[in-house]
């Protein structure tokens, strides 16, 4: 018989390496070796050995993958795991990590140090499951936005676009209404606003709380495409100012036209509702890669 056949009991060791870290035979024999059969030293081997292969993969493109939401009506959470192509996304491995992770996110309130740091059920901390499914799919994974809303005074709706499996989708939206009124109306308007939402993608509630740097490069936009045209200056101040009050309307989530009857606006609705309480107070909507 020849001395490199392994015998029964590395033959177990390597079963129980293969169960515990998803790595390759060839690559459990290796470590089971290399490590004189200690199983938790072949673990750590290959632990490092998947940094190794993870860091070379973390230099392409991860546009592809899932949004998972997790929490229920009070507090809800968003996180966007992304890998490089859709067939990874639809992977058992790569389905039950997110969904694992999506509900820590939800206990760790989108606190992605926190997160990073959280062990999951297998003993691991969530960094280091991250570097094994690297390792075993093949892919760059990482973990993109996150967002936790949670208001006491407010109830959350959600709805997901394109659903990969159960929670996970390729765009998720949460948006929270403040009411004491409970009635279908609300229930109604808050899941036609989640996707209302994801339709038309607005950047902010009002047009004031619009980001700056987003405001600053429209400008920026809208005055060069004037400048190109030559008009005059005094022309020019007035068209661009119309763009610019027509871009804030446009993604501004209150002054946005309203997608199941576009000729009102989203302010317009909350009106006709005739609650006097009720309020959009927060929202979140996040689509994969984007």
């Amino acid at each position: 018989m020849k001395k490199n056949l392994i015998n029964m009991s590395d033959i177990e060791k390597v079963k129980k390496l293969r169960e515990a870290t998803g790595a390759g035979f060839k690559d459990c024999n290796l470590a089971i070796k290399e490590s004189d059969g200690d199983l938790d030293k072949a673990a750590e081997i290959l632990r490092v050995k998947g940094i190794s292969k993870a860091s070379k993969k973390m230099s392409r493109d991860a546009k592809e993958g899932v949004v998972a939401v997790s929490g229920d009506e009070k507090k809800t959470s968003i996180i966007e795991v992304n890998c490089e192509t859709d067939f990874v996304a639809k992977n058992d491995d790569f389905v039950n990590f997110v969904k694992e992770l999506s509900e820590l996110n939800n206990e760790k309130n989108s606190e992605i140090n926190e997160l990073n740091k959280t062990k999951m059920k297998n003993g691991n901390n969530v960094e280091d499951n991250l570097v094994a499914l690297i390792a075993k799919v093949g892919e760059k994974i990482t973990i993109g936005q996150t967002k936790t809303i949670s208001n006491s005074s407010s109830k959350n709706y959600q709805y997901l676009h394109t659903v990969v499996k159960d929670n996970l989708a390729k765009l998720a939206v949460v948006v929270s209404l403040e009411t004491k009124d409970n009635s279908e109306n609300v229930k109604t308007f808050g899941k036609q606003l989640s996707m209302h939402i994801a339709a038309s993608n607005p950047l902010a509630l009002e047009s004031n709380s619009i980001e700056k740097s987003i405001i600053d490069k429209e400008q920026q936009l809208v005055t060069e495409e004037l400048k190109n045209l030559g008009k005059p200056e005094d022309i020019a101040k007035k068209i661009s100012l119309g763009k610019m009050n027509k871009f804030k309307e446009e993604n501004a989530l209150l002054t946005q036209a309203w997608v199941m009857e576009p000729k009102k606006k989203v302010q317009d609705i909350l009106k006709e509702l005739a609650i006097g309480d009720l309020k959009i107070k927060e929202f979140s909507r996040i689509k994969i890669g984007e």
